[in-house]
């Protein structure tokens, strides 16, 4: 076995956050219709799968390579996967329902560090078959991961580059040490903020994981957005302050008017690095009247704060893993953001696996630290798809579907 690069320090701050209560794995689920190693009338072949997955991971190094330990970090380490483990198969999967459900028991199960740090999974489905992907942080951040999933997937036709985010403006000696005392503030805050009443969205989680999926048109989406001088990316935003507001008013606590939320932001790919993201707090306005003031509040601060978010880069305790330690230890009593919300651009047409077209898709983020909601968006072949993760212990599954299918609604009507 021939030993590569050390992992770069953001990607061992992620290797950090992967422990016994917090599975730092990303999941892609979709829905495939017959075709290719998907029999007409039920049944899979692996076989066929397998053999174009191992295709495909030959041209995808990331896919090849476990993290092994060096003293206190870790080093990249080249392993052939073995696909009888990596490419497995589920019992059937009846409905959406069913597939949200083994998506939820999915994101508590680690990804075995023996092994390289992701699987597919297929079940067959009344009337096709369900796919699931799930792939550890370290591996890749959000924009890394779905160009990753471009690549496993049949995509000859369509070969487009990953979105590349604009560079941050050169900074003169005064940005630079505005940047530095920006990033003091920003890590004293983080580690003692205490702006979020005790609500049901944060505390110890409980064993128990919910997942939810929803799409909508997204040319409908993008419309209404820009016509309030907004982005798609604030209507996802405003969907899910729709989904928070509905699990405080369920439970009768405090309603504060806005809820500060994390949110990535893709910096221009440089380096090695797979994990390349900054992040944002927008405060989701709970108090807005309309949907179109919600998108007008959470635009109005978006714009400024994507900027200064690629300005600063990644943040600063996510820099190595000694501040990642620090910040778990702090974590699970925290009280600077109620959520987490993420968009990755996916693309625009529809992709094959092993000659079964891809026909949904919906991603599912990870829940960290003490936060007990989390939404993730992806775009794909006309839509924009949601994936909900809570914690069923505490909140209720049917009142955050309906409040975001009812902004969803509201957004494409």
């Amino acid at each position: 076995m021939r030993r590569e690069e050390m992992l770069r320090p953001v990607d061992e701050a992620n290797l950090v956050l992967d422990h016994s209560g917090q599975v730092n794995v990303f999941l892609i689920a979709g829905l495939l219709g017959p075709g290719g190693f998907v029999f007409e009338h039920g049944g899979l072949d692996l076989v066929v799968l397998r053999e174009a997955v191992r295709r495909r991971i030959a041209d995808i190094p990331a896919l090849c390579q476990v993290p092994v330990p060096v003293g206190r970090r870790h080093e990249w380490a080249e392993r052939q996967p073995d696909l009888r483990l990596h490419v497995r198969l589920l019992p059937r999967i009846d409905d959406l329902s069913d597939l949200e459900l083994r998506c939820a028991e999915l994101m508590v199960e680690p990804l075995p560090r023996s092994r390289p740090l992701w699987e597919l999974l297929v079940a067959p489905t009344p009337a096709g078959a369900a796919v699931i992907f799930r792939i550890h942080h370290a591996i890749a951040d959000g924009i890394a991961a779905a160009e990753v999933v471009r690549r496993l997937l049949d995509d000859d036709a369509h070969s487009p580059a990953p979105p590349v985010q604009p560079p941050a403006p050169r900074s003169s000696p005064m940005d630079r040490l505005g940047a530095a005392l920006f990033g003091v503030r920003r890590t004293v805050t983080t580690l003692t903020a205490r702006g979020l009443p005790d609500t049901v969205l944060l505390g110890a989680r409980s064993c128990h994981h919910g997942v939810i999926f929803a799409d909508a048109d997204l040319e409908r989406i993008r419309a209404t957005a820009h016509g309030d001088a907004a982005t798609v990316n604030d209507a996802i935003l405003a969907v899910a302050a729709a989904g928070y507001r509905a699990a405080l008013t369920q439970a009768g606590g405090p309603m504060p008017a806005e809820l500060p939320v994390s949110v990535p932001v893709a910096l221009e790919r440089r380096g090695a690095s797979r994990n390349q993201v900054g992040v944002m707090l927008v405060r989701l306005p709970l108090d807005a009247a309309s949907p179109h003031e919600a998108l007008a509040r959470i635009a109005a601060q978006t714009r400024i704060q994507k900027v200064q978010a690629r300005q600063q880069g990644t943040l600063e305790l996510m820099r190595g893993p000694l501040g990642a330690r620090v910040m778990d230890r702090i974590a699970h009593r925290q009280h600077l953001v109620g959520g987490f919300v993420t968009n990755v651009p996916g693309p625009d047409h529809r992709l094959s696996m092993a000659g079964a077209a891809l026909l949904q898709l919906w991603p599912v983020a990870v829940l960290a630290a003490n936060v007990r909601l989390g939404v993730a968006a992806v775009s794909y072949a006309g839509r924009l798809c949601l994936g909900v993760h809570f914690d069923a212990g505490y909140l209720d599954e049917a009142v955050v579907s309906a409040a975001i299918r009812r902004e969803l609604v509201a957004l494409t009507s």
